[in-house]
């Protein structure tokens, strides 16, 4: 295929030189043709005749050298990433009728084309293999987890360790959770439905007082309103857990309120440098306040559109809010 490509380029040159020659044509057949009748050697109408039949050859010449490029613009409407089929973009059957300049870029769509198909039958890959090979360990680790809660001769410190593990499991489990959402390049897979935020938020809020366990952290819902949403429950979960983890990273001791306004939801924790957190944060000073969560948060609130705006306070206290585009009101 490369060689008759090779050819055709060498027999016909680029699409540029062929079409300079044409106008260049048209032009000195245009001259000698005003020449003539000028010199009354041939008569206007015979001028005008030679002009126009000029003007429509070099009109049907573009065309043809055109072709290539509107055979290569129909593929390309033909053509789905969802589905894709390579022998749209068979570089041998533009090698016969289009220069170089077609055929490069006939090559390069193959390519991209190409690269698109893997990287979609990884994602696929990534994602049914993802979901299964570590929920299931995690589940494993949380059956054997609540085992142990149940073994009477476990010392305090093994109690301690135990619950460790626990608050590990679960930060886990939403950390794999935002990661297979966050793997897929469009939403299919998440059922959307609608759901009251509060339902949601509160079992959020349940799965993280369990991080709170031993930290002298407060963790409060506060629902002066009530909305639903048209979504996929499972990413407004995972969302809000996000924020709420970031909160508890961030904070050594304290209140952290998530709040439930008409169509957003905050999580406002007091600052790291609030009076009389130096002693806790010696305590505690394994805690994680490198914003990983916060750096999953935003990606999930830019990839559903739902702004997410960080803000601080009068009194060191900072904001994280999400404001939902479509809220829906909940009867009664």
């Amino acid at each position: 295929m490369e060689g008759r490509v090779k050819q055709a380029v060498a027999r016909r040159g680029t699409f540029a030189h062929r079409l300079a020659i044409v106008f260049v044509l048209q032009i000195a057949v245009v001259v000698v043709a005003i020449f003539m009748g000028m010199n009354n050697v041939a008569p206007v109408w015979a001028v005008l005749a030679v002009v126009l039949c000029s003007g429509g050859l070099s009109w049907l010449a573009v065309a043809r050298e055109w072709q290539p490029v509107s055979a290569l613009a129909r593929a390309m409407e033909r053509w789905d990433p969802n589905q894709p089929d390579m022998d749209v973009f068979g570089a041998g059957s533009y090698a016969r009728r289009s220069d170089h300049d077609v055929i490069s870029l006939v090559k390069s769509l193959q390519g991209f084309a190409s690269r698109i198909e893997s990287f979609g039958e990884r994602e696929r890959n990534f994602t049914r293999d993802a979901s299964h090979e570590l929920r299931s360990p995690l589940t494993v680790i949380k059956m054997s987890s609540d085992m142990l809660s149940d073994e009477p001769a476990l010392s305090e410190f093994g109690h301690r360790s135990l619950e460790r593990i626990r608050r590990s499991t679960r930060e886990l489990e939403a950390l794999v959770e935002a990661f297979l959402i966050l793997s897929r390049e469009s939403d299919k897979g998440l059922v959307e439905e609608d759901f009251i935020v509060n339902d949601v938020l509160r079992q959020e809020v349940e799965y993280a007082r369990e991080l709170t366990v031993g930290r002298p952290v407060e963790l409060v819902l506060d629902e002066p309103a009530t909305f639903a949403l048209h979504a996929s429950p499972r990413v407004f979960a995972v969302l809000c857990g996000q924020l709420i983890r970031h909160a508890l990273q961030q904070t050594d001791q304290g209140k952290i309120v998530v709040t439930v306004m008409p169509g957003s939801v905050s999580v406002i924790n007091p600052s790291i440098d609030a009076p009389g957190s130096q002693a806790v944060r010696k305590a505690h000073a394994s805690v994680d306040r490198h914003g990983f969560d916060l750096a999953i948060a935003r990606r999930l609130s830019d990839r559903f559109q739902w702004p997410l705006e960080l803000r601080a306070l009068p009194g060191a206290a900072r904001v994280a809010s999400i404001r939902f585009p479509h809220p829906q009101a909940v009867d009664g």
